[in-house]
């Protein structure tokens, strides 16, 4: 385990970075590493690999609805919760594919991307000195907002464990006796990612009765993000406010980026049992207050498409996985196959790479791809035990990926740099 408060002393603005871990001993906020890549990408040419963001447009129909709602005038503040139409849209959602009812007028609240509705939960109900958990990696606004509000950033770590397919397969394991020592009477949330990035994991069942039962012990509320719910490859995902006595305490976070392709549009949204979406909602409203008017009745009718678009999305997906990481093994890497998501993490000691920050900084000379250090995703006292793995995003265009993964093969092979 690994606990993080910031020091104290520290303005506000300066504790939401130390808790990103990008304020320096000088006192400076230096660029995260997804701004230093993208950078880095830009300025050579390279592949970009490192940002988890589509380089294509999302489902047609949903696009249309868009520019229809502006068209029809749908351009003024929605209601603070959310347009009806998109609250009873995601209500039908949970209802169809979970089992679960809520009622869109009470229990459904749209935010500005799950980001913000990550910020208004945490900011609802994290004081000073309460602890948050979180696995580890994590998901970098965690730790940001944790830090803002002056709580302890607790994390369980995720254990890279090579499987019977050898060394070029390994997958991510929860130590459930670590997970017990984490979640103790001084725990106000645990933040549940799965689908997880930056691992890919999709936590078992065991792992999220575990939650459930640790968080009635100790009073703790659970926050979900699921933003990578229907991009699920092996199995269907399954919300732990699904499982017994789970959905009362459960704030469960999504979005419409990841699903529609549409990660610039902003629409988030979470379901919870009112009094939950009261107390967040009071802080929500005072940070966007509403967003995204027309690309809420948007995203709305991409909830209502029909199932084969949902599993074609995330087959699709799987197919791009597929072909990254066969470059990756091809180029020498041991890769942790993901189950869900965007990204796939590999090992680059097999490379001779000890430090992946390292080697990603040069990568770009090296064959033409950009990646990110996973350690950018831990906590600095957690930088050893995750130091040679990098990220690689395949939500991109197939011949992208079939160029990347060319490049990253070639590399293996003992290729000159690409020029």
């Amino acid at each position: 385990m690994s606990d993080f408060s910031p020091a104290s002393g520290l303005s506000p603005w300066q504790r939401t970075a130390a808790g990103a871990g990008l304020l320096g001993d000088d006192g400076r906020v230096a660029a995260t590493i997804f701004a230093e890549m993208s950078a880095l990408a830009t300025r050579t040419g390279a592949i970009n690999l490192g940002q988890g963001f589509p380089d294509e447009d999302g489902p047609a129909e949903v696009l249309e609805a868009a520019r229809a709602a502006i068209a029809e005038g749908v351009n003024q503040y929605p209601p603070g919760l959310g347009h009806t139409v998109l609250r009873e849209a995601i209500a039908a959602h949970q209802a169809h594919w979970y089992g679960l009812a809520f009622d869109a007028a009470s229990e459904v609240l749209v935010t500005a991307g799950a980001t913000e509705a990550l910020a208004a939960t945490v900011l609802a109900f994290v004081d000073a000195g309460d602890e948050v958990v979180t696995f580890e990696p994590y998901y970098d606004a965690y730790a940001a907002l944790i830090a803002r509000a002056g709580g302890v950033h607790r994390t369980v770590p995720l254990h890279w464990t090579a499987d019977e397919q050898g060394d070029d397969a390994a997958s991510w394991q929860v130590d459930l006796d670590e997970l017990g020592r984490a979640i103790t009477d001084r725990t106000r949330l645990v933040i549940v990612n799965s689908p997880h990035n930056p691992t890919g994991a999709v936590f078992a069942d065991e792992v999220l009765a575990t939650i459930v039962e640790l968080a009635e012990r100790h009073d703790a509320l659970i926050v979900t993000d699921e933003v990578y719910e229907h991009l699920a490859f092996d199995a269907p995902h399954r919300p732990i406010a699904t499982l017994p006595g789970a959905r009362e305490r459960t704030i469960s976070i999504s979005s419409g980026g990841k699903t529609f392709s549409t990660t610039g549009w902003k629409v988030g949204w979470l379901t919870a049992p009112a009094p939950l979406v009261t107390a967040v909602l009071a802080v929500k409203q005072y940070l966007t207050y509403v967003n995204g008017a027309p690309f809420q009745p948007a995203i709305a009718t991409g909830l209502g498409l029909p199932d084969a678009f949902f599993t074609g999305a995330a087959a699709t997906l799987a197919a791009k996985r597929d072909v990254l990481t066969a470059g990756l093994v091809e180029a020498g890497f041991a890769v942790a196959r993901p189950q869900a998501g965007y990204f796939v993490v590999a090992d680059a000691t097999p490379l001779g790479f000890s430090d992946a920050a390292e080697l990603c900084r040069r990568l770009p000379e090296l064959a033409g791809v950009v990646g990110v250090p996973v350690s950018a995703f831990v906590h600095a006292d957690r930088h050893d035990a995750y130091r040679s793995l990098v990220r690689f995003a395949f939500c991109k265009r197939m011949p992208v990926l079939e160029e990347a993964s060319a490049r990253l093969a070639a590399l293996g092979a003992g290729a000159r740099p690409v020029e």
